[in-house]
């Protein structure tokens, strides 16, 4: 089992590393579109069309990614915050219940990105992006509509990790009680 949850855990950290470059370049990319939309505004009175839309996609990419890396760091917003201090079983119950929550919650939305009405991939999110462009330049939106999914499998990982991390623990501390009543008998 700790083969497992050292393998998830780096597997994890090292998606969250390329997620969190992806979105700085991303964030970068925003800050630029926008100061050039303003200086054309302001300073030339004649903004392209494109970059407050190349901004919005970049806020896009930069708020989903955001939101893996921050599930991973745990400053995700959590409708209760239990102590450290209560007794194992519990917190344990507690992140069970935090993870069926967040399947619950995404699930769906991960089903839908591949699959439309009827079981139909053609009618899905992802697909109904591919034939769709952007209105001021000429791309489809799928590269922005990619994000969705990239986000929830990214959290899906880093919960299993998590959940993997926990496990670990529970065993360890479970042979060290085995090892000290042997040690103390």
């Amino acid at each position: 089992m700790t083969f497992i949850a050292t393998f998830l855990d780096r597997l994890s950290a090292g998606v969250d590393h390329v997620l969190r470059l992806i979105a700085l370049v991303c964030l970068v990319l925003m800050v630029a579109f926008i100061a050039l939309q303003v200086v054309a505004r302001y300073g030339f009175s004649a903004p392209p069309a494109w970059t407050e839309e190349a901004a919005r996609y970049a806020m896009v990419w930069v708020g989903l990614l955001g939101a893996s890396i921050s599930f991973r760091a745990g400053f995700d917003p959590r409708l209760v915050k239990l102590p450290t201090t209560l007794p194992r079983p519990v917190l344990a119950i507690g992140s069970l219940l935090r993870g069926a929550s967040v399947v619950a919650f995404l699930g769906p939305i991960l089903f839908y990105c591949f699959y439309g009405p009827g079981l139909n991939p053609a009618r899905s999110f992802l697909a109904r992006n591919f034939y769709t462009t952007a209105e001021t330049f000429d791309m489809p939106t799928i590269f922005v509509a990619v994000t969705v999914p990239i986000f929830i499998i990214a959290i899906f990982l880093h919960g299993l990790a998590h959940c993997a991390r926990g496990l670990t623990d529970l065993q360890g501390e479970a042979s060290k009680r085995d090892t000290n009543a042997s040690d103390h008998a």
